[in-house]
């Protein structure tokens, strides 16, 4: 007797690897075009995943089945996770796109060759290796360790190998013998699908999977609104996402009628809808509902595409749809910088509802045989068949029970960090557009991007281009991951459905009430904005945070402009705006917000911005700062120290500039620490973040109060 929890166990760490591989390549594509917010022929990668097509030529088939060929691209399949070790993005997609290749090829070759018991492991290691993935992703804040950490990934490396090897000289006399019994039963029975439609319907599904169900965060990002009542947290409340999910494998072992598959596919487009459409906590039940039905279908779905005599075909049908999917989603969202993006403007209606009649019409008009049933048919074997249900149960209520103990240990911590903050009547506030957690070399910035915040001592943050929620960049949430590593209070928005491209704020201090607002965009990208109070210790201020249009959209900006400056003169008479504009100082924008919103500058003598402004209305200033970004993005920090006055009616602000420190209390200074350095005129191009562009500055008063 062989041991049937370590195959599956096998099965479930190469099922990991693989759902790494192809959650990674997406966002590594994408890098390369948001360099330059066009096309780059860098795309073209994504044939990786068309790999399963040279498996509809017969020779090619049959020489993937040869056993040295089949190890040598598991052994590709895996080494391809040493890509995060590369110097350079272009050396790194270079190593992980053969790695998709390989893993797709195996993936076919094993699904479809093999005794039933082998192919049936497979393709459960293969969805718990998703459940695993989601599991480690809680433990590592929503970070996949194979992509986030050097140290996991040299361990997953190694691992890896030992599955594979192991799996590469696993087959036994016995399983051989079982081999021809169970796959001649099975082959006599078997119904067999279209590979057409079960094909296009495992492209969703996998699509499907990725997009709304990539991380356990997801789904509340898809709910979210403002403050007071901003829908389901993701910590705790990612923890349901992942019961729903494995409910939803529970579910699948049980058998459906066909009236009872047909209300199973209403109820699943229906909590689709929901999700797209409802808010706030429908919109997170619906996700919930949605997340029990797309779990269901994986073994009932994949039963059927197996079931194909076609391999090579029902895989190629599978992942073009997939890719077309994928690139639709960036299309919905990157439509100005596409060809042809105007016809997928906003589209996601359309590309979920797609997603689901696929996966419904597989479901109401394939074959009633699911997985279970399929490889179990005239099995003499059936006893082993139910003794892998048994572990393949048992090792998803493991990851389950381990990933909600990760939330559990996450939220306690996080619960400890926030707090009122120290009563004062100054505070400091900074924006930073970090270009969706990406450096300029294309590696994940989260780690240095905390230790810079943290090291700027704002006690408010609004952080731009920080949606990451999206599929083709990596399902990643950064505001739930700062929020927790700062220790500060967040507010994400707008929704991720609302196809921006983000704002994040956090605050020390707790945020009483805030609002999404999707500013005019007739002719560009979809421009966020998000107005919040703030409560300092018993001191209201509200803040403003905005992300304005492309330059060359001139009335999307013209329109932006007159709509926040109605959102500025609508708050209170304590107010900060921090914003992201497209626009000269001086220019008719600029002059839009400072005269209609009724603000004030943080330093109008500084004529070399662009694109990042502080403005101010009720406050004093103290201090205004500029900080490169040494890579770690491609824009600066702006940093700006205030003072809530006490007589709101009788202050003086202050209107002398002071570029020596020493002029100034001390306890207003920007980073005592001088992690910055001092004062820099001009850019600084050093790889460190210091001060420049004349910078840090300081104000007093130069009159007195009558």
């Amino acid at each position: 007797m062989f041991l049937l929890w370590k195959e599956i166990l096998m099965e479930t760490l190469l099922g990991y690897i693989s759902w790494s591989l192809y959650h990674a390549l997406p966002p590594m594509i994408y890098y390369f075009p948001l360099q330059i917010l066009a096309l780059t022929g860098m795309e073209a990668f994504a044939v990786a995943f068309l790999s399963p097509v040279l498996l509809i030529i017969s020779p090619l088939w049959k020489l993937a089945n040869n056993k040295y060929i089949l190890a040598l691209l598991r052994l590709t399949m895996v080494g391809s996770v040493a890509s995060y070790q590369a110097p350079n993005a272009t050396l790194r997609i270079l190593i992980l796109a053969p790695g998709v290749c390989s893993s797709l090829v195996v993936q076919t070759v094993t699904w479809w060759s093999g005794n039933s018991l082998q192919r049936y492991h497979r393709i459960w290691g293969f969805i718990l290796g998703k459940i695993l993935l989601l599991m480690l992703r809680i433990w590592y804040t929503s970070l996949n360790p194979i992509w986030s950490c050097q140290t996991a990934n040299t361990i997953i490396l190694m691992l890896g190998f030992i599955a594979a090897v192991e799996r590469i000289y696993a087959v036994t006399d016995s399983v051989k013998q079982e081999a021809n019994k169970t796959g001649d039963a099975a082959k006599e029975t078997i119904p067999r699908s279209n590979w057409l439609l079960s094909g296009a319907a495992f492209g969703s599904l996998m699509f499907l999977t990725l997009w709304i169900f990539g991380e356990v965060s997801l789904v509340s990002r898809w709910a979210v609104s403002g403050h007071p009542d901003p829908g389901p947290y993701p910590n705790p409340h990612g923890g349901a996402v992942l019961l729903g999910m494995a409910h939803g494998v529970m579910l699948s072992f049980l058998s459906w009628s066909s009236i009872a598959s047909f209300g199973w596919c209403l109820i699943g487009m229906t909590s689709a809808a929901g999700l797209l459409y409802l808010k706030t906590w429908g919109a997170a039940i619906a996700g919930n509902i949605l997340a029990v039905f797309t779990m269901c279908m994986w073994p009932r779905l994949t039963g059927r595409f197996v079931s194909s005599l076609h391999p090579g075909k029902a895989m190629s049908t599978a992942m073009f749809v997939y890719v077309l999917e994928l690139f639709f989603c960036v299309w919905c969202t990157a439509y100005k910088f596409v060809p042809g993006g105007i016809y997928a403007r906003e589209s996601s209606h359309l590309l979920l509802g797609v997603v689901m009649l696929f996966v419904g019409f597989d479901e109401l008009f394939g074959s009633r045989k699911d997985l279970n049933c399929i490889f179990q048919v005239k099995s003499s074997h059936k006893p082993l068949f139910k003794q892998s249900e048994k572990y393949i149960k048992l090792f998803l209520w493991l990851f389950v029970g381990v990933g909600l103990l990760g939330l559990g240990l996450r939220y306690k911590a996080y619960e400890k960090k926030l707090g009122q903050g120290p009563s004062t009547r100054d505070f400091s506030a900074a924006i930073w557009p970090f270009r969706f957690g990406y450096d300029n070399e294309g590696w994940p910035n989260l780690e240095d991007s905390a230790i810079l915040l943290n090291q700027t001592g704002a006690d408010f943050i609004t952080i731009l281009e920080s949606d990451t929620s999206k599929p083709f960049m990596g399902n990643i949430d950064p505001t739930m991951w700062l929020g927790e590593k700062l220790g500060f209070y967040t507010d994400f928005g707008p929704s991720t459905r609302d196809h921006t491209w983000g704002i994040m704020a956090l605050s020390r201090y707790p945020i009483v009430k805030s609002s999404h607002h999707l500013l005019p965009s007739p002719e560009g990208e979809i421009a966020p904005a998000i107005s919040m109070t703030v409560n300092f210790t018993g001191k209201l201020v509200d803040f403003v945070v905005a992300h304005f249009g492309n330059e060359e959209d001139d009335l999307d900006r013209k329109l932006q402009a007159i709509a926040v400056s109605k959102l500025l003169k609508n708050s209170s008479r304590q107010l900060v705006f921090l914003g992201y504009i497209t626009s000269a100082p001086g220019s008719r924008d600029y002059i839009e917000l400072i005269e209609n919103g009724n603000v004030k500058d943080i330093d109008s003598t500084d004529n070399d911005r662009w694109c990042d402004y502080i403005m101010y209305r009720g406050l004093i200033r103290l201090g205004y700062a500029r900080v490169s970004h040494a890579g770690l993005s491609d824009s600066e920090v702006q940093m700006s120290k205030f003072r809530i006055p006490d007589d709101l009616d009788n202050y003086v602000d202050n209107d002398k500039i002071i570029i020596d420190p020493s002029q100034v209390p001390e306890d207003i200074h920007f980073n005592p620490r001088s992690a910055f350095g001092s004062y820099k005129d001009g850019h600084n191009y050093e790889h460190i973040h210091h001060f420049h562009m004349s910078t840090p500055k300081y104000f007093k008063q130069t009159r007195m109060r009558k």
